[in-house]
């Protein structure tokens, strides 16, 4: 009954008074593995991650196409070609010629690391806490513990350093081996980084930082230059992400001092960046807290975006240095019910929306667009969608006898596939219409893609009053006749052709979606066989060959038409090659388009190859190009500058809170549910109150 005295919600998880603090409260689910830039690599470690470590690059928070602009480097880079005895060549120079690529990385001179002991002085000027004995650390079980911190400049070396470290075999990074192929000198560090593996960790940070690779040089203490193999246009886009964002060999030596593994006091726990946020609480199993980096060099609002932006709100912050919040509370929620029901009472800035609650939040209108229940809309709830860099697609064997191959008739069946597989049927279904029916590999937002009437896929839709519509189960029918299935019956056997689909599924809820596919299939006559498998089994399957259909998907590393094409790239098969190709299509004139576009430049040339590139896909029908997913998530009204990105993933910085607004509608939608105690209350009564009259009865009557 006591905490009916507080004046804020009875049921708020946070402390009295909390939500009037600029503070961003939001959620995860699992624990995120690695903190350690140069070993994460998935989207929940980066959540963290890329508000803490700034690489040279970022991506603008509104403008599209997604462009990089600086972040550490004060411009983006450009390429500069040498040929093999070291003349400058041009921009344009064939790509015969060119032997290796510059790029001058010019660092901005106001960065500082954030507080931390490993930059701690003492009276001597000496470091603290770099000399520590396991009889140091007694009291110490946190980072929080050391009574001391400091901070020094960043220079060229602290770049140069963590890309030594993405060679070190001990650190296990997932990109050293795309790194071998492109910086020069790569993979000869990382060979002789080897041998010193089994060493002291303090021993390997001192040969780390006096090794040399060749691919790197720091001119000055604000520059550094890489070099690149060849031409490899990609690479700026490598410079976006966290793996090449500075790192301070004094980090590396105070993590690897006696006693701090123990204790957990490690990098993986305890990331030392730049950026506008530091974690000063890492508690998984409860809670995990980004704190204002007080030495952040004072990054501005982007005051450009695309037009609407400005009468939508998102310009309004232009110029204001960032961040701006103070913090921000990430709370442990596993389950989808309990975070949804903290998002509903205000505890939650924002929130995706579960499948089991879509109904309670999103309805579609009549033009077949999301809008928000008339629930959410009461609330104030802010709904944003987008379509994200990543693709869903049915993908065929090209390597089968029935399914692959690139005769006519085989091309004919999978077109016929690609017909009858009704992909709007599914996104309804599956997705709650979150998904745009793909017309081709390359998603909306990457370069290449094209909108409208040029942009659908003839094979399986025709323009019709303005929109793409997917051509009739009867020409679907009629290619099935062509290629020498007629009814679906394979004419050496007489019967039903029998097609083998390489399925994930484990569980229960797999069989509607699994029944929908068979039933896609049966439209055509065809029998389809389902090999069910969990997921490692499956991954198998598709290395071996040994499938015929699948599903499966892909989400952009970068965005450019490259990190999709090369799905589709013959030297990348799968079965032969170990690469992403899991169709194991080749084609000689696509894999020639492809080796020519990837060194273009965006332009009306680089679209012109694309389209060729895009018709034969088309044509060959490699895949049945499925849909690209549709992110939806919730706001609150008291929530700024949420903007959806598919590319950026340091968007805190950019987030705005009214926090006076926030307590008071938390007041409004979390008031005391009161009648209960009333009927507690009275239920004690009408059983309280009988058995004291009879006390009192018989206290008062006569004694026999």
């Amino acid at each position: 009954m006591l905490i009916g005295c507080d004046q804020g919600p009875w049921n708020d998880p946070y402390p009295a008074g909390q939500g009037l603090t600029n503070t961003v409260y939001s959620s995860f689910d699992e624990r995120p593995k690695h903190l350690d830039p140069v070993r994460s690599y998935s989207a929940n470690e980066y959540a963290f991650l890329a508000q803490i470590y700034e690489p040279p690059l970022q991506y603008h928070l509104l403008l599209r196409p997604y462009q990089l602009v600086p972040l550490s480097a004060l411009e983006v880079p450009v390429a500069q070609y040498f040929d093999a005895a070291g003349n400058p060549l041009p921009a344009d120079a064939p790509l015969a010629s060119i032997a290796y690529s510059d790029y001058l990385i010019r660092l901005r001179p106001d960065l500082r690391f954030q507080p931390h002991p490993a930059f701690a002085l003492d009276a001597a000027g000496d470091p603290r806490y770099l000399r520590l004995t396991e009889g140091d650390l007694d009291g110490i079980n946190r980072l929080a513990d050391f009574p001391q911190t400091g901070t020094r400049a960043v220079t060229a070396d602290d770049f140069a350093y963590q890309i030594k470290r993405l060679a070190a075999p001990w650190l296990h990074s997932p990109i050293a081996g795309v790194m071998q192929e492109h910086i020069q000198g790569f993979k000869d560090l990382s060979e002789r980084l080897a041998l010193i593996e089994d060493k002291d960790p303090i021993a390997r940070v001192q040969a780390l930082r006096e090794a040399r690779l060749s691919g790197v040089e720091v001119v000055d203490p604000h520059s550094v230059r890489i070099r690149i193999n060849g031409k490899y246009p990609q690479f700026t886009y490598w410079l976006a992400m966290p793996f090449f964002a500075p790192m301070p060999w004094e980090a590396e030596v105070f993590y690897a001092q006696p006693g701090m593994k123990e204790r957990n006091i490690v990098l993986d726990w305890y990331p030392v960046g730049t950026g506008p946020f530091m974690l000063t609480e890492n508690n998984p199993n409860l809670r995990m807290v980004l704190a204002h980096n007080p030495n952040f060099w004072g990054e501005t609002y982007p005051a450009e975006g695309m037009p609407g932006d400005r009468e939508a709100g998102l310009l309004a912050d232009a110029g204001r240095p960032l961040p701006l919040v103070d913090q921000a509370i990430y709370s442990l929620e596993k389950e989808d019910i309990p975070r949804w029901n903290k998002f509903l009472q205000g505890y939650f800035d924002s929130s995706g929306v579960p499948s089991d609650s879509f109904d309670q939040a999103v309805r579609f209108g009549g033009d077949g667009g999301p809008q928000l229940t008339d629930e959410m809309q009461d609330k104030g709830i802010d709904l944003l969608t987008s379509v994200e860099t990543s693709i869903f697609y049915m993908g065929f064997n090209m390597l089968d006898p029935v399914v692959g191959g690139y005769t006519e008739p085989a091309r004919l069946l999978r077109q016929a596939i690609s017909i009858a597989v009704d992909y709007e049927e599914f996104v309804s279904i599956f997705a709650n219409g979150r998904g745009l029916i793909a017309q081709g590999p390359l998603p909306p937002g990457i370069f290449g893609h094209r909108e409208g009437e040029t942009g659908i896929n003839p094979i399986v839709y025709e323009w019709r009053d303005g929109r793409p519509v997917r051509r009739g189960l009867d020409q679907a029918l009629a290619l099935m006749e062509q290629a020498g299935f007629p009814g679906g019956r394979d004419p050496k056997t007489g019967r039903a052709l029998s097609i083998n689909y390489e399925a994930v599924a484990t569980g229960p809820d797999d069989k509607a979606r699994l029944t929908w596919i068979r039933k896609q299939f049966e439209k055509l006559g065809i029998d389809l066989v389902i090999r069910s498998t969990d997921y490692n089994r499956f991954q198998e399957k598709m290395r071996n060959g040994t499938g015929q259909v699948y599903m499966w998907g892909w989400n952009a590393d970068y965005p450019d038409p490259e990190n999709f094409f090369f799905l589709l790239y013959g030297p990348n098969g799968k079965v032969e090659h170990q690469g992403e190709n899991a169709s194991n299509y080749q084609n000689p004139e696509f894999d020639r388009l492809f080796d020519q576009m990837k060194f273009m430049p965006d332009g009306p040339e680089r679209q012109a190859v694309v389209d060729q590139m895009v018709e034969i896909a088309r044509r060959d029908a490699p895949w049945a190009w499925g849909f690209y997913p549709k992110a939806f998530s919730l706001h609150h009204q008291w929530l700024h500058n949420a903007s959806p990105n598919s590319m950026a993933n340091n968007t805190l910085k950019y987030r705005r809170i009214d926090a006076d607004l926030r307590e008071r509608l938390r007041a409004e939608w979390n008031p005391p549910v009161l009648w209960p105690l009333g009927v507690i209350l009275g239920l004690i009564l009408i059983l309280v109150l009988p058995a004291l009259w009879m006390v009192r009865r018989r206290e008062r009557s006569t004694a026999l």
